[in-house]
């Protein structure tokens, strides 16, 4: 299955790649900002696991306004090239200084055509979170951070910030289809728990640990989330907002990602924007979306955003 998959993405990047092509900008041009996962397929064939446009330029000062350097977190069985190819160029357009890592990359998982990230466990990649957040910081001359995660990258995060100290040096946290409950996705939460009754899940976890040792850790009332839970999903001294879609179909219900607390904001795409039809993909290239985060990454110049017909296969 993991054969065929790859073997249509291929097929799929190097049309994509003929069709819609990389092209360098001059300086003063604004940066290409996506509207669909064509650039992404197009990027991944000509330069696999490569920083989307805008990001990691480690030269970049921080302005006053925008004083805080972003990190983008991608989702599971994603990368940085797949995943930011709408946030990482918009936010560079908007004058912030943007970073995108791949994170929980296993060995012997992936080919030279693709390369899946978010597969270790949480904690492994909260670790490879951490030394990045710092590497930024020491870059920048920052004392903070703003992420914006998507899928596990809004998950996974929450692991280094209330564990690995990352509160202190985060100041806004947006998240784009949470999970802080988990999942119940197609009844896989409740096989699970009944596998734990029998203590089938010893076994189980080391089959799934073999290609992916996070997917149990999605699952609602697994050990992760249960551990989580207990410390306090949020810290108090962050600042966080949760994008959440409707027609999420791989969060469900989609109301996981929705929490409460005086430093929580919670935005559901069709309560705003009837004509929004994104799904759990393809809020990472909403332009809906995409009004929602530059407004929860600088509050004080919030703009109205803009309602646009968006598909489950990106804007038209």
């Amino acid at each position: 299955m993991r054969a065929t998959k790859l073997a249509i993405l291929s097929v799929l990047a190097l049309v994509f790649a003929l069709v819609v092509p990389v092209t360098a900008l001059a300086e003063d041009e604004p940066l290409p900002v996506a509207r669909s996962f064509a650039p992404a397929v197009a990027q991944q064939l000509q330069d696999p696991d490569s920083p989307p446009p805008g990001a990691n330029d480690f030269s970049c000062v921080p302005t006053e306004q925008h004083p805080n350097p972003v990190i983008l977190v991608h989702g599971l069985f994603a990368n940085q090239t797949v995943n930011w190819q709408t946030f990482s160029p918009l936010l560079a357009n908007n004058g912030y200084c943007v970073y995108t890592l791949t994170y929980g990359l296993k060995d012997g998982v992936g080919s030279p055509v693709y390369q899946p990230g978010g597969l270790k466990a949480m904690e492994r990649s909260a670790e490879e979170l951490d030394e990045f957040v710092d590497k930024v910081l020491a870059s920048t001359g920052s004392s903070e951070v703003d992420l914006l995660g998507h899928s596990q990258g809004t998950l996974m995060p929450s692991y280094y910030v209330r564990f690995l100290d990352g509160g202190a040096k985060v100041d806004r946290y947006v998240s784009l289809t949470p999970l802080w409950e988990g999942t119940t996705l197609y009844g896989l939460s409740t096989l699970y728990s009944f596998a734990q009754q029998f203590g089938l899940t010893p076994a189980l976890d080391s089959a799934l640990d073999t290609a992916c040792e996070s997917c149990t850790q999605f699952l609602r009332g697994s050990e992760f989330l249960e551990k989580l839970h207990a410390k306090g999903v949020f810290d108090p001294g962050v600042t966080y907002t949760n994008i959440v879609t409707r027609y999420d179909q791989a969060v469900v219900p989609y109301t996981s990602g929705i929490a409460e607390g005086d430093n929580i904001t919670n935005i559901v795409l069709q309560d705003e924007c009837r004509r929004d039809y994104s799904d759990h993909a393809a809020v990472a290239f909403s332009p809906n979306a995409a009004g929602h985060v530059l407004n929860a990454l600088d509050p004080a110049h919030a703009k109205p955003v803009e309602c646009v017909y968006t598909t489950p296969l990106g804007a038209p």
